[in-house]
């Protein structure tokens, strides 16, 4: 066995258990901004969702590209490589989301009443736009008609593109992302706009696109890109010097934020993930490997999806039950690691069930479409 292929097999081997931590940490950023807004001076949700956008780019991605493999010289492979694709999204995420939805209808909330339609066919980001509002307690549903979109765009783009062009593509994507978000800084438009629209997150889908072809088709380039630690080091001090100049700028909404945070971070998170992938070492390996971030880098969907029903500081009002028990126990309002240790619990119960009663024994049916 070479040493080429004796990397490539310790990369499969470990690569998923560290990026559940990774899941877990990304998910935890949003809870967090979420649940104590008040005290949070720091973009950590929108950190998250990007953390969570660079992940989806590099799996989708490497998923299609090995599809793609295996289903382009053969009669009907077009039609197998969607249908295998569009099947296993479906049955991983529609689930608990349309749930969701049903529920809150059901139960006449006012992020849903009247607006059916758009969260049925994932499109809440365009209704944020057009309506230049956000919506209540299912505004977090703007990143999941983000991803819904990325996987109607791409599938067929990468499927006729030629291998060579990849890499070309999403440094071209990435550009054109950040040219949009520039674009629509220089007019005026509301920051929502780059913020929630499909077209101006793809610089992140973009990086992890990237990682997912080397790792494929250029395994020696990829280790040696990932291995070395000063990438991510470089990458972390740039993200953490933005940071510091949007809190310098006193508008709220300005260049550095509208426009370059995405950029940044989305770098970090290319590094942060591809040394993911190798396997930390130490800390980092304990923090994305123990038992107790795996587990929740593994429901970290339905703690996503549910974390804003259960409570969110933009949008819950004087009557909502947790508000009130705010209220009644006012030591849990003013206690923020109380109050956020309380909401996680309940978070995790939640996604726990929702695990296993609806999410993992419909996951199971995913293994009749490996194609």
């Amino acid at each position: 066995m070479s040493n080429n292929q004796q990397t490539e097999l310790n990369v499969n081997h470990i690569y998923l258990k560290q990026l559940d931590g990774l899941r877990f940490v990304a998910v935890a950023l949003v809870l967090y901004d979420h649940w104590l807004t008040e005290s949070n001076h720091w973009p950590f949700g929108a950190l998250g969702v990007n953390l969570f956008f660079v992940l989806s780019g590099f799996l989708i991605t490497r998923i299609l590209l090995q599809s793609k493999t295996k289903n382009y010289t053969n009669s009907g492979g077009l039609k197998n490589y969607l249908k295998t694709f569009y099947i296993r999204r479906t049955i991983r995420i529609f689930p608990i989301y349309y749930l969701s939805i049903i529920v809150l209808w059901l139960f006449q909330n006012p992020s849903v009443v009247g607006k059916l339609s758009w969260h049925f066919l994932y499109a809440t980001n365009i209704y944020i736009i057009h309506y230049d509002t956000w919506l209540g307690v299912t505004d977090h549903f703007w990143s999941l008609a983000v991803e819904e979109q990325f996987y109607i765009l791409f599938p067929i783009i990468l499927f006729f593109l030629n291998r060579k062009y990849v890499i070309p593509f999403f440094i071209g994507v990435i550009v054109l992302s950040f040219g949009l978000r520039v674009y629509n800084y220089e007019i005026g438009a509301d920051w929502k706009v780059s913020y929630v629209s499909m077209f101006t997150c793809l610089d992140a889908f973009a990086f992890g696109g990237i990682m997912a072809y080397l790792i494929l088709y250029k395994n020696v380039v990829f280790v040696k890109l990932f291995s070395n630690r000063y990438f991510l080091l470089i990458s972390l001090a740039a993200l953490i010097g933005q940071l510091f100049l949007e809190k310098n700028i006193d508008d709220g909404h300005n260049f550095a934020v509208d426009v370059l945070e995405r950029l940044v971070a989305s770098i970090f998170f290319f590094f942060l993930i591809g040394g993911a992938v190798l396997g930390y070492k130490g800390w980092l390996k304990w923090l994305l490997e123990n038992p107790i971030s795996n587990y929740l880098g593994k429901i970290s969907y339905g703690l996503y999806i549910y974390h804003n029903f259960i409570f969110n500081h933009y949008h819950s009002a004087a009557n909502h039950p947790v508000r009130q028990m705010f209220a009644a126990f006012p030591l849990i309002y003013t206690n923020h690691l109380l109050r956020l240790t309380i909401l996680f619990m309940v978070a995790v119960l939640m996604a726990s069930i929702s695990w296993y009663a609806i999410e993992k024994p419909i996951n199971k049916l995913k293994d009749r479409f490996a194609g």
